[in-house]
């Protein structure tokens, strides 16, 4: 199915193209044990995971879709033996592949065979320039060193690089270090996303969330960054949603232009769609374009005539499409509620309320967990 298809989602005709982008979660299984992990309560087993086969025909059949680009992700998408399999297919296809890894599994051997099967990205994860605050974070001994050899072969083997740092309270501080790294290292990118609290980041909420004053010298330091650094690298910020005037796009909007598939092949109109009590269908069971254009979850909130006041009348519904509805949902219990990150939503100081009591006092300890717990 080719171009864009007008369809009926909400009582309203909405003119829908293909999907320019994939995230392929590979599996939940990983090394680190990220207190911020945006995977689901329930992680899935090995067993769970969808088979080699599968997979391939997924990706074909995103190809065929339209899909340009599928980053590889997890868990740690290198506990996969099949990936330069899945790479390979890619790129036989012509579909742009970003590996998004922590690193502390990867060989220079492993990482030279994928980029020889045409692997055309990576993106590292760092979770602090401090080396006891990064194995703190993952609780995994020594991930820094690693996690830094990893960016160097990265570049030796001519592959683009990208720095993906997470941001809260124990590494916010940082943020100027963490730049200097990323340039050093030689990545055309950084990202610098604050986490979002859904799934088990939700756990770590008062662990994490840092004060407003903080995020502010950040948000400073960061706007100085992208001026000096423009032409050099290429720098994306996320600020905590609990700070925000307006809400973000999230996804660029609801099942606009990027879909999402599980380790057991659910198909997702975002990473934390599973959060909401939609019925998702599997690729396991159905095409992907028949989910794309006609699945009962993708068509929920595609346009603007399931929207709630005061969204429904807003000059900024095109803009931001309400908001992220997995947060609305969280907050509010009601997933078509304005986000309530905005300023003009009635429960956007539920939200604030939260951020306060959440910053304050000294931080808990982390909360850590493995696959199997919920």
């Amino acid at each position: 199915m080719d171009g864009s298809t007008p369809l009926e989602a909400a009582g309203e005709l909405v003119s829908v193209g293909p999907p320019l982008g994939m995230l392929a979660e590979l599996t939940h299984r990983c090394p680190l044990q990220c207190p911020y992990c945006s995977n689901p309560l329930k992680l899935l087993k090995a067993a769970d995971e969808l088979d080699t086969k599968t997979w391939l025909s997924a990706f074909s059949q995103a190809a065929d879709l339209g899909v340009l680009q599928i980053h590889l992700s997890g868990g740690e998408p290198t506990l996969r033996q099949d990936l330069e399999e899945l790479v390979e297919l890619l790129a036989s296809r012509g579909v742009y592949t970003n590996l998004i890894t922590s690193g502390v599994t990867l060989t220079r051997e492993r990482l030279k065979a994928l980029a020889g099967c045409g692997l055309d990205h990576v993106q590292l994860s760092i979770q602090s320039v401090d080396p006891e605050t990064a194995d703190k974070v993952g609780n995994y001994k020594n991930s820094l060193a690693k996690k830094l050899e990893v960016a160097r072969w990265v570049r030796e083997e001519g592959l683009p690089l990208t720095i993906n740092a997470p941001t809260h309270r124990h590494n916010i501080m940082e943020t100027p270090a963490l730049i200097d790294l990323a340039v050093e290292l030689g990545a055309g990118r950084l990202e610098i996303a604050h986490i979002q609290y859904y799934g088990w980041a939700a756990q770590n909420e008062a662990a994490l969330l840092p004060p407003y004053e903080l995020v502010l010298e950040e948000a400073a330091a960061v706007a100085d960054a992208k001026e000096r650094l423009q032409g050099i690298m290429a720098i994306d910020y996320v600020t905590p949603d609990y700070y925000a005037q307006f809400p973000k796009p999230c996804m660029g909007g609801w099942a606009k232009d990027i879909l999402n598939i599980t380790p057991e092949g659910k198909v997702l109109p975002c990473h934390a769609a599973e959060t909401l009590p939609l019925r998702f269908d599997n690729v396991r069971d159905r095409p992907l374009h028949e989910i794309w254009y006609d699945g009962e979850a993708f068509n929920r909130f595609r346009g603007y005539r399931w929207m709630k006041e005061p969204c429904a009348s807003c000059e900024r519904k095109e803009i931001d499409f309400g908001g992220c509805r997995c947060q609305a949902f969280a907050v509010t219990g009601d997933a078509a509620n304005a986000d309530p990150a905005c300023s003009l939503s009635p429960h956007h100081e539920k939200l604030q309320s939260r951020a306060t009591a959440s910053a304050s006092g000294t931080p808990p300890e982390f909360v850590y967990r493995r696959i199997g717990q919920a």
